[in-house]
């Protein structure tokens, strides 16, 4: 029990500055969480990913879709016409069964997926098979 503890108050504490990383036991979902004193924001980004995009590609997205999403502590998602980047910085693992928690955003690892929530209740769930944005 004093492991899963441990292992919950380092992937929830920022590491350099303000900006945490971390990515899915599988390492097909990584994010970065940014905290200031009035803010904070979750970029997470599916490596390789099937079936549709959450939402219907924009006409203005030439780039890879589908990938990249963003979220701040109250508001909607957004996603991203960017192709998914690796992030070599990544600082922790977010093992299955835990769940980070930075204070207006809380995301829960499981074996099935990735799901995040912020303040207003908005979030996503994200996977290999399906993301979905709420």
């Amino acid at each position: 029990m004093r492991y899963i503890a441990c292992c919950v108050a380092l992937w929830a504490s920022p590491v350099a500055a303000d900006v945490n990383s971390f990515e899915t036991p599988s390492g097909n979902i990584e994010c970065s969480v940014g905290e200031s004193l009035t803010s904070v924001d979750i970029i997470c980004t599916v490596i390789q990913r099937s079936g549709p995009p959450a939402r219907p590609r924009p006409s203005s997205c030439g780039a890879t879709w589908g990938h990249h999403f963003e979220m701040f502590g109250r508001g909607p998602v957004t996603m991203k016409c960017t192709p998914p980047p690796r992030n070599s910085n990544i600082q922790d693992k977010a093992p299955y069964g835990q769940t980070g928690d930075w204070g207006e955003i809380v995301c829960h690892s499981e074996r099935t997926g990735l799901t995040c929530r912020n303040a207003d209740g908005h979030g996503f769930f994200l996977s290999r098979r399906s993301q979905q944005v709420f």
